[in-house]
């Protein structure tokens, strides 16, 4: 039997520990609720976040299939090309240049294919109106048929008795290779010293139709001209223009390599790669008139270095000195001339 203050003493145990129960009780409560909101707080904030990256990725696949579907249509194509300003102008500018093409050494592949052989046409271009139509079609094949074309020849005979001199039969220039470099901007230049007064990457090897100098091909640098130096007719022997550019068989009236009776080294040397028209390095006045593609050790003159003494057709490529003399490219070449367009 408990005393009263020992029941008290119970009493007030169970009532705290009662109160501390409720009080647990309502904590845990409030904390459930607190967490239950937050719950849903946050399952809102999930929703409204999947809901997010839903209508995120929704957007991203409508934007690839609207890049994809313009990928898929012309116009996008049409536009890729389109360059900077800079490269525009670039492209621009390359048909100006090459409209300005006025100015070439007929190619050994037109030669050989419109002589049909494989040497060439040798001193027989057809007449100086031959060697005309030669670089006519010669600028045809590369799409320039539509100017007048004129070889750089001279003949002791052009149908009056009268001479026809090279220089005269060209126009008044500018003139231009096939890359837009220029060759000279009129007859001055031309003849101002032995290259022409252009662009030196051109002057130094004048290059073919195609726009591609000759030295790469070896021993290259004879051309046809008939002419001395300041493009007139070097010599009035039919012979030394191969009977005005017509005969294979003829055989011109001196030159060739060699020293004529008389001459003596110090000439020699004096005149070695001189624009003189005369002798340069070992040839012998007379004969059939070559000038230099580019500048070499038998002469420097682009239209008078040295004369061959044969009109026979031949190519000859290697480097073997003056070679032997047998035709109209022994000593390196194949009979090609020079070409001009009246107009540029």
């Amino acid at each position: 039997m408990q005393s009263p203050a020992q029941l008290l003493r119970s009493f007030l145990i169970i009532t705290l520990a009662l109160g501390c129960g409720k009080s647990f009780a309502v904590t845990s409560d409030e904390d459930t609720s607190v967490a239950e909101g937050r719950s849903a707080r946050a399952r809102g904030r999930s929703s409204d976040a999947t809901g997010a990256r839903g209508a995120t990725k929704a957007a991203i696949e409508d934007s690839e299939a609207a890049v994809d579907a313009g990928s898929e249509q012309p116009a996008a194509v049409d536009a890729g090309p389109e360059q900077p300003a800079a490269n525009n102008t670039a492209n621009a500018e390359a048909p100006e240049s090459l409209e300005r093409f006025s100015f070439f050494v007929t190619s050994l592949e037109i030669m050989r294919e419109l002589s049909g052989s494989a040497d060439g046409f040798g001193g027989d271009l057809g007449g100086i109106e031959g060697a005309d139509r030669i670089c006519q079609e010669a600028a045809a094949r590369v799409g320039f048929g539509d100017k007048t074309w004129r070889a750089f020849l001279s003949v002791t005979d052009g149908g009056d008795g009268n001479p026809i001199h090279a220089i005269d039969r060209i126009g008044e220039g500018p003139w231009y290779d096939r890359n837009g470099r220029l060759v000279s901007e009129d007859k001055a230049g031309l003849l101002a010293g032995d290259r022409p007064a252009g662009d030196a990457q051109t002057i130094n090897d004048l290059p073919n139709e195609f726009g591609e100098g000759l030295k790469m091909m070896g021993d290259t640098h004879d051309i046809l001209t008939g002419s001395n130096a300041m493009g007139m007719l070097d010599s009035p022997e039919p012979e030394n223009t191969c009977n005005n550019w017509t005969s294979t068989t003829v055989m011109p009236i001196g030159g060739g390599f060699g020293l004529p009776d008389g001459f003596d080294f110090e000439d020699l040397f004096a005149g070695f790669g001189s624009r003189d028209g005369g002798v340069g390095f070992g040839g012998r006045p007379g004969g059939l008139r070559v000038g230099h593609s580019w500048p070499a050790i038998s002469g420097q003159n682009w239209i008078a270095s040295h004369s061959e003494t044969s009109c026979a057709a031949g190519v000859n490529l290697v480097q073997n000195g003056p070679g032997d003399g047998s035709s109209v490219g022994a000593g390196g070449g194949w009979g090609a001339f020079y070409c001009f367009a009246l107009t540029p």
